[in-house]
């Protein structure tokens, strides 16, 4: 392996599926990846559990070599806690864990806007307030970013946390003109993460250059992401949003 392997956790997902093959993916952007996930992902694969006691050394031995860990295998909704603890923190915990025994550089990991959806939306959200989380989802990804930083500070690891809003192939809702992350843009904002400067844990808001959005993309775009997609595109075909005005959306309110 070389300085252009990448570990990709949760590779048969949605976002996974966009880093491999949307536009050539980070494949095309120079990027050597490995992947990780319990399903197949129709590829060569590592099938590691994250959330198994004994997934540590698998996980170590599957990142030998790589400069970089993108994380994103997680339960990505709302579920019980004993669910959500052994995946999206447990499992945190050991490929960031996997990744210093392997002295891999650098950590990208999916955190999400529940992790501080009790804020209002309508206005511009810096990354320098709390976290309020929205459900006990959003307190896995607020644990995320926390042990991001613990690994940062105590072992050097470069760790960047994206807030990631809707990433999907279009915003169904009103709500999600504000906060959609475009597949071509997911691509690029993680590239971006993978190559910028980065100086002490870093957590930044991933979405797309949309005309109503209010997250501030001032972090993303210091790493040198600089998005190419608007949801204004899709304006005239989304549903109506009539839930809380927070920036958890509908999870804020369930």
């Amino acid at each position: 392996m070389g300085d252009t392997v990448v570990v990709v956790t949760g590779a048969a997902g949605r976002i996974g599926t966009y880093l491999r093959r949307v536009d050539g993916g980070l494949p095309a952007r120079g990027w050597e990846l490995v992947l990780v996930d319990t399903a197949d992902p129709g590829e060569a694969h590592a099938a590691i559990d994250i959330g198994d006691d004994g997934a540590l050394d698998a996980l170590t031995d599957a990142m030998a070599g790589a400069v970089a860990v993108v994380h994103l295998a997680a339960i990505p909704h709302e579920d019980t806690w004993d669910a959500l603890r052994r995946t999206n923190i447990d499992g945190t915990y050991r490929v960031l864990e996997a990744a210093r025994r392997a002295g891999v550089r650098r950590a990208v990991l999916a955190s999400s806007c529940h992790a501080v959806g009790f804020y209002p939306t309508g206005s511009v959200a810096p990354t320098d307030r709390p976290v309020r989380p929205d459900t006990l989802y959003g307190v896995s990804k607020a644990a995320l970013e926390a042990l991001g930083s613990l690994y940062a500070d105590r072992h050097g690891l470069e760790v960047v946390s994206l807030r990631i809003g809707s990433c999907v192939d279009r915003p169904l809702s009103a709500f999600d003109l504000g906060i959609w992350l475009s597949p071509g843009d997911a691509v690029r904002l993680v590239d971006a993460a993978l190559r910028g400067p980065v100086s002490g844990p870093t957590v930044v808001y991933g979405i797309s250059a949309n005309t109503r959005g209010w997250w501030d993309l001032t972090g993303a775009r210091a790493l040198g992401y600089a998005p190419q997609d608007d949801a204004e595109q899709f304006a005239g075909d989304v549903t109506e949003y009539t839930g809380p005005s927070l920036l958890g959306g509908d999870m804020a309110a369930s």
